[in-house]
């Protein structure tokens, strides 16, 4: 039974404006340069216009290897997420919302998430019915999680989310804020399958490493975050993943060899 190793390529929180034309090219040309794959973790437009769709777009033509990604809660804002799921999926990019897929032998199962918070200190479903609501997204967005991870037999298997699963890999953003920046509803469903690793973006302050209950690895690769922690690299990060070529998760839950693109 053999194998191979795939490098896969992370990000998130592109913020993409009507502006932005020229300004994702280079770095796109540097990944597909470093990586096999691409994972973007959300947030690819800064207000959720179609208009900034469609500069990514034009911007993805430098990205020569397969890219899939997930929203944001900032591509959800004015309320076109169909207009650009439309748009980025004709410029190549697989987009996901509760599905799995497929990359290089590497399985991405993809869900937004939602925030409520973590632990003993989530929000839970009383009281007024708008709190009642929160909840259930969040609820929700894990159930997703779990039916896109459960569709795939891939070793190695990567969820791909915006909202964090645990908190720390929010911590250095305000306390306030923290039910708003993930969910630990969301570390339930990774806790059930042999995920790999996990990715988010969201916490543009949060840190860059933390790991599940389970002790599955889980990065926070936001660009505002990689480009104040490693100031002397490209705001990406590269993860280099044995793959086993018979599509079946056999292994056990191990870490990934991480290397940050020079």
């Amino acid at each position: 039974m053999g194998g191979s190793t795939v490098r896969v390529a992370a990000l998130a929180d592109l913020h993409c404006t009507k502006g932005s034309q020229g300004a994702f090219q280079p770095l796109f040309a540097k990944i597909t340069e470093a990586a096999d794959v691409l994972l973007i973790a959300g947030d690819l437009t800064d207000y959720g216009l179609p208009e900034e769709a469609r500069v990514l777009a034009r911007e993805l033509t430098a990205l020569k290897i397969p890219v899939a990604a997930v929203l944001g809660n900032h591509d959800i804002e004015s309320g076109k997420t169909e207009e650009i799921r439309h748009i980025v999926s004709d410029a190549g990019l697989v987009l996901l919302d509760g599905d799995a897929c497929e990359l290089k032998g590497v399985g991405v199962a993809g869900v937004k998430g939602f925030g409520g918070g973590f632990g003993r200190r989530a929000l839970g479903p009383w009281g007024e019915p708008i709190i009642k609501q929160f909840v259930r997204e969040a609820v929700d967005e894990a159930l997703k999680l779990e039916a896109a991870l459960a569709r795939l037999r891939t070793n190695p298997l990567v969820a791909l989310l915006h909202y964090t699963p645990i908190a720390g890999t929010a911590e250095g953003e305000p306390p306030e804020i923290f039910p708003f920046l993930g969910s630990s509803r969301l570390e339930e469903p990774i806790g059930r399958y042999p995920v790999t690793l996990v990715l988010h973006g969201h916490a543009h302050r949060g840190k860059v490493e933390g790991m599940t209950k389970n002790r599955v690895p889980v990065y926070n690769v936001s660009m505002p975050l990689l480009t104040r922690t490693f100031a002397d690299r490209p705001p990406f990060r590269v993860f280099e993943l044995p793959v086993v070529e018979t599509g079946v998760c056999e292994a056990p839950r191990r870490r990934a060899t991480d290397a940050l693109a020079s």
